[in-house]
């Protein structure tokens, strides 16, 4: 199907409109508009693997702890937005490794970055400094305060109405922020949850004059997800994984994301925390709305409990902001934010970054790590946060994810028996509904079976999580697929 390239969004909406006939002024002559049909043959069939792969699986199955239900291919290499399977077989990936691979596969500069740390120093510990450990910390800190976040108004924002600090009035001990490293997503949130057990814990005992506290709630939300280790996990409601592991870390309690109403009730004087994703990714593509993430802030000051931000997966340039949240006005700000998957491009990295009221209170011994902090994933994250936050790079994640976000939006009218509404999200970071689930996990099997990757997520909801160097052709490609696919699922769901 044709498609306009353009850069601009005035003249993408024009040309959709020409093609597809979905203006008003259209005549009645223009035919109507057709979903691609390029690729209604599958090329890359999985059911019936080849013998020596089947040998490799069956081989590597007896050995190994099968926790995901994975097709039966071996991917054996890389490059930016692509695969290669160990048949020869080429896949556009936009699962981006669960949006890990920001800068794409085998990126060079992440690859000169390795072969040159590793042969320098991999690891020592945090018994001692290394070289790289604390210049990601002051990189992290520094473009937080740029580009916005976590009190620090964002640039395009009027700064007489912010309540942000300014660097220049913190102590010169201090920068106003903290960084602290861990391995992975869960790990971040794991500590975050601890961090806010003290807070709560202070607090309360300041306040009542002897070292008792009932101060320990933690509040999170339906639909979110938090990781798998079991604080992580105590604050992800969803049965699916919570149910084979309960009881559970006590003092979890659960609320409805978006529901305003219902705040004061939920963060009451005994909540030591509150931990929210502005898009909530595996739940389905949720938007946390800007009335909400500013009634939050307002009743956890209230209440003096921290506001945690989880932001592992939209955080990081995937909205086309540093942060998810960095974009919006400083009253829906956290005091936390946890960061993980795209940090390193796929080293194993997490972190948490926090105002200095929350890291006063975290003392020598409270916590630590034995990986965290490593001089080569630090390195490397350095390198990665560096090109994010070039100039170019974040308005061009915002184009491309206005590229996608308009080809998906003209889906459902073209498909209204399979999709149930429009596009949700914001930049690169995007979900599909679908009127059922098995909808939703037949168009990845799909579009699996002719060489593009998708993930689903929540409820009958596909995932589109690209590496942030996606190029317009590669979206072109990738919707054309994806029409294709609609078009034999429409006709399976039609009986033809």
């Amino acid at each position: 199907m044709l498609r306009t390239t353009s850069t601009t969004l005035s003249k993408r909406i024009i040309s959709s409109a020409a093609i597809r006939c979905y203006s008003a002024s259209a005549s009645a002559s223009s035919s109507p508009a057709k979903a691609n049909t390029d690729y209604l043959t599958p090329t890359h069939l999985d059911d019936s693997p080849s013998p020596q792969v089947s040998a490799r699986l069956d081989k590597y199955a007896k050995v190994t702890l099968n926790t995901y239900a994975r097709p039966p291919f071996i991917l054996t290499r890389g490059k930016k937005c692509s695969l290669w399977d160990t048949d020869g077989r080429e896949y556009l990936d936009f699962s981006g490794g669960i949006a890990v691979n920001a800068l794409g596969h085998a990126d060079d500069g992440v690859q000169a970055v390795i072969s040159d740390q590793s042969a320098l120093l991999v690891h020592n510990s945090n018994l001692w400094h290394n070289e790289w450990s604390g210049e990601l910390a002051l990189l992290l800190v520094d473009k937080t305060k740029e580009l916005g976040g976590l009190g620090y108004p964002a640039p395009s924002q009027d700064t007489t109405t912010t309540t942000a600090t300014p660097a220049s009035s913190h102590p010169s001990t201090s920068s106003g922020l903290k960084v602290f490293f861990s391995n992975s997503g869960t790990e971040a949130n794991e500590g975050a949850l601890k961090f806010a057990r003290k807070w709560g814990k202070i607090n309360q005992a300041t306040q009542a004059q002897d070292n008792s506290s009932d101060k320990v709630e933690i509040v999170s939300f339906k639909d979110g997800f938090h990781g798998r280790s079991m604080g992580a996990l105590s604050a992800t409601w969803q049965s699916k994984y919570q149910a084979p592991f309960a009881p559970l870390v006590p003092a979890f309690v659960e609320a409805t994301l978006n529901d305003v109403e219902a705040i004061k009730d939920k963060i009451t004087d005994k909540t030591c925390g509150v931990i929210v994703e502005p898009i909530q990714g595996e739940g389905g593509i949720l938007e946390a709305s800007e009335p909400f993430l500013r009634a939050l802030r307002k009743r956890c000051d209230e209440v003096g409990a921290l506001l945690i931000f989880d932001e592992i997966q939209c955080g990081l340039g995937r909205t086309g902001s540093l942060w998810a949240h960095g974009s919006l006005p400083v009253d829906c700000h956290p005091d936390v934010v946890t960061m993980a998957k795209p940090l390193a491009n796929g080293v194993p990295i997490g972190a948490i970054l926090m105002k200095d009221k929350v890291a006063n209170i975290i003392k020598i011994g409270d916590h630590g790590t034995t990986f965290g902090g490593g001089p080569l994933q630090t390195r490397v994250a350095h390198h990665v946060l560096t090109r994010l936050t070039e100039p170019s790079f974040l308005p061009t994640v915002t184009s491309l994810g206005t590229t996608l976000k308009d080809h998906l939006a003209t889906l459902p009218a073209l498909f209204p028996r399979l999709i149930s509404g429009p596009p949700r999200g914001r930049g690169l970071i995007l979900g599909l509904p679908f009127a059922r689930d098995e909808y939703a996990a037949r168009v990845m099997k799909l579009a699996r079976e002719r060489g593009l990757l998708l993930l689903t997520c929540g409820k009958a909801t596909v995932r589109f999580v690209p590496s942030l160097v996606v190029t317009e052709k590669e979206i072109e490609k990738a919707v054309d697929i994806l029409e294709s696919c609609l078009v034999v699922l429409n006709r399976e769901a039609e009986g033809l």
